[in-house]
């Protein structure tokens, strides 16, 4: 029920914006009062499992709201002189004991349901390794022949496009990735604690100097998607986002063979593989 709820206030989204970019869908979006649109499953169960505590809390709230107005009707000195004697009552104490159990049994079947699905990583096709820096991201490929790059903010003076490089958000170097694919993402740092956030995909894992840590997605659609480092790490921490480039796997193995011996060479792709893809059919995720 909450997750057909959950796809259909997607599609209202989706209709309502239908003439928006697909780049436009994979970051936030000025006055937004959602998350951003999902593009994995996990992402998905997120937000359906968001949308059932949203309303087991919203009617909890106007069930006490309308308690309360209640009793301050029904028992205010004028409309009630006489207060009443009555120092329990056994049935209202059974309720109140009983009902809260319940409703957390509610929540908590789908909860731990989704930490299962987040933690236990299936079969993976490839493992990423992303190293956090003061304040960049390193990105390794240690099975595609070792390919290693770091990923800065671009600067406002070395920002081109505008529109397809966002303010604070766009790299010169983004994690570029195929689509359809279970991949491992290992996650660590080198000085602080940092953090690897990418909402549309469901994850955010800590980033621990002399710790590994493992999560993993798989991304449904080709596109860009944002991201920042989400733990607070020193005085540029705002200043370190994720730019993740999902391309097709035939556009995968073309850039990894350019990356191999050339990184701009497997930069200049990128652009050819984003009209290749807005010529190509695309759908949103979360619809």
């Amino acid at each position: 029920m909450f997750r057909s709820a959950n796809r259909l206030y997607g599609a209202i989204i989706a209709a309502g914006t239908c003439l928006v970019s697909t780049q436009a869908w994979a970051e936030a979006q000025p006055w937004g009062t959602y998350l951003q649109p999902a593009d994995t499953q996990v992402a998905e169960d997120i937000h359906t499992f968001g949308a059932l505590t949203f309303w087991i809390v919203g009617i909890i709230t106007l069930f006490v709201l309308g308690l309360l107005v209640y009793v301050v009707v029904r028992f205010n000195a004028k409309a009630n002189p006489v207060p009443s004697k009555t120092s329990h009552n056994t049935m209202i104490e059974v309720v109140w004991t009983i009902a809260p159990i319940m409703i957390l049994l509610i929540i908590a079947v789908p909860s731990f349901r989704l930490l299962y699905e987040e933690l236990v990583i299936p079969d993976a096709k490839m493992t990423i390794k992303v190293t956090a820096n003061k304040w960049y991201w390193n990105y390794e490929y240690p099975e595609q022949g070792d390919i290693s790059f770091d990923s800065y903010m671009l600067k406002d003076e070395e920002r081109t496009d505008p529109v397809k490089q966002p303010r604070l958000l766009a790299v010169d170097s983004p994690l570029v990735l195929p689509v359809g694919e279970v991949i491992r993402i290992q996650v660590t740092a080198t000085d602080v604690i940092h953090s690897f956030a990418m909402q549309p995909f469901g994850v955010k894992i800590d980033a621990i100097p002399g710790r590994l840590n493992e999560s993993w997605f798989k991304i449904e659609n080709a596109g860009t998607f944002y991201g920042q480092c989400s733990e607070l790490c020193g005085q540029n921490h705002a200043f370190m986002p994720i730019e993740i480039r999902a391309v097709t796997a035939d556009q995968f193995a073309k850039w990894t063979e350019a990356a191999k011996t050339d990184l701009n060479a497997a930069k200049a792709l990128l652009a050819q593989f984003d009209d290749e893809n807005a010529k190509a059919p695309t759908t949103v995720a979360a619809n």
